[in-house]
């Protein structure tokens, strides 16, 4: 699959439709400002509305233009860093209040789109975990006796899965997971938010967030926010410079659609123990231009770090259709591609509730580890308890300013692995000058002391900027997939004129002169 500049992000979720909403133009005060318009965002926004508190969200783009829009959309209770990790981390409490917040999740979406009478294709379905080749059914063996000791009975270990052509093993069933079309179901909670009388601003990118009494939310724009309350719910916190991003780490993942025959796949959400594993679902599309509905096969895997292993992204959504085609005869020409960013956390669960090293009326919610439907949903949730001064029992369990002190050897390499990025300082560039890059496409150069990074459009004209991250100075790296130059430090990301499109950095590249 060989992707043309126009193919490079065809994402399966773009079809749908989207309400533009106008920048923030003047200073406000309210109760709760939010800043992302993800799922975290405005599941927040609509359990603080509903309670009667004056609500803003604000994004840089639009209404879930960011990770959300990027999903797979697995909604799962089936922890993907495993239950028996979970507990050797947080122990056998903290794993059965991992598998019930996810559960809670799920139950919420079901009955927001209930309440609200949301069409956006939710509906319950079971999910399987089975085994990649050359692992041992003890692994499953391992988890479905943690699932069990965190009080998920109701989890099967079966001789075999209801998709045979992903192999002839036995696989651990799931019970009450989830699917849905994550932008029907956002464009419609957004809807809901302002009939409540929370208001949401698109175009607006935050650059600060000061704590304190009250709150102020700096915009690039000028106007400020005032507020008791502030939410980051930006997928990566800008707001807070080292804490958090030593805890976790950003990377890619991939994924393709591609048409199959009704019925020629049971439905279901299916997962392998492979690192990085492969995830799959089925998903119903009227593509664009189309009247016909068709079903889609979801393939999504290959994940890496963000910035690091450059020039195979390409490569990842070959190998992705490959075994797609290995594992289904029926799947055809991948008509959809796209990558998202997932952050890992160093103890597989999110980071929600107080920002650490802040004031305490400001909140973050971050650290999705590859489960950000259910877990910027719990984000919502949680927050709204915090800030109305409400009990939840998993206040503690996702506290970001928690220190699990078993995923230490975790922290050292991660820390260990960011340290080594800055190596790139010593090194000649990507391309030893800008003659070798071709029209649409980039490359970082060596320009006596200062590392350029440089690309050249299809008219063949330059477009240089510095190539140092403005997060805290790593060198960037051209992805030659999505058209983009990606940190490999903490997954900062900016568009091929250096525009900032993923934080944790706040602006641009720096410009250099322009040939």
């Amino acid at each position: 699959m060989n992707l043309t500049r126009e193919q490079t992000s065809s994402c399966w979720m773009t079809a749908a439709s989207r309400t533009a909403h106008p920048p923030l133009t003047q200073d406000t005060h309210v109760d709760v400002c939010i800043v992302g318009a993800g799922i975290a965002g405005l599941t927040t926004a609509y359990q603080l509305a509903g309670n009667g508190l004056s609500v803003i969200v604000v994004d840089a783009a639009e209404v879930g233009a960011g990770q959300t829009e990027r999903t797979t959309a697995h909604l799962a209770s089936a922890i993907d860093d495993r239950f028996y990790e979970i507990e050797r981390l947080h122990g056998v409490e903290g794993a059965r209040l991992a598998g019930l917040s996810h559960a809670a999740a799920i139950d919420r979406i079901e009955a927001i789109c209930r309440a609200e009478n949301i069409s956006c294709g939710f509906e319950r379905l079971d999910g399987y975990l089975f085994l990649a080749p050359g692992h041992d059914r003890e692994l499953l063996q391992r988890e479905w006796e943690a699932c069990l000791r965190a009080g998920l009975v109701e989890v099967e270990l079966l001789p075999e899965l209801p998709a045979k052509s992903l192999g002839d093993g036995p696989a651990l069933r799931f019970p009450r997971q989830g699917q849905f079309h994550p932008m029907q179901y956002l464009d419609a909670l957004a809807a809901a938010v302002e009939k409540k009388g929370g208001r949401i601003f698109g175009g607006t990118q935050v650059k600060a967030v000061d704590g304190g009494t009250p709150s102020r939310v700096h915009t690039d724009r000028g106007p400020q926010v005032t507020c008791s309350h502030a939410v980051v719910a930006a997928n990566t916190p800008f707001n807070d410079w080292v804490a958090l991003h030593t805890k976790q780490a950003a990377y890619r993942t991939y994924a393709i659609a591609a048409p199959v025959p009704d019925g020629s796949v049971p439905k279901g959400l299916y997962w392998d123990t492979a690192d990085p594993y492969h995830y799959v679902r089925l998903q119903r599309l009227t593509p664009g231009g189309s009247v016909v509905t068709r079903t889609y096969l979801i393939v999504g895997g290959e994940d890496h770090k963000t910035g690091q292993e450059t020039g195979t992204e390409q490569a990842r959504f070959n190998r992705l259709e490959t075994w797609a085609r290995d594992h289904f005869p029926h799947f055809s020409q991948p008509e959809y591609w796209w990558s998202g960013q997932v952050l890992e956390t160093i103890d597989g669960l999110a980071f929600i509730g107080h920002n650490p090293m802040d004031e305490p009326n400001v909140y973050v919610a971050t650290g999705d580890s590859g489960m950000g439907m259910t877990h910027g949903t719990i984000a919502g949730i949680l927050i709204g308890d915090l800030i109305q001064g409400k009990d939840n029992p998993w206040a503690s369990l996702y506290d970001p300013r928690r220190k699990t002190l078993r995923a230490a050897g975790e922290f050292t390499r991660e820390n260990a692995n960011v340290a080594w990025q800055y190596t790139d300082w010593l090194t000649q560039g990507e391309a030893t000058s800008a003659d070798q890059i071709r029209p649409d496409s980039g490359a970082v150069v060596r320009s006596g002391l200062h590392k350029l990074a440089v690309y050249r459009d299809l008219q063949g004209g330059l477009h240089e900027c510095s190539a140092t991250c403005p997060h805290l100075g790593c060198v960037v790296h051209w992805n030659d997939a999505e058209k983009t130059w990606d940190c490999p430090c903490h997954g900062s990301r900016f568009d091929r004129l250096g525009k900032v499109i993923t934080g944790p950095a706040v602006s641009g590249l720096d410009r250099a002169d322009a040939k």
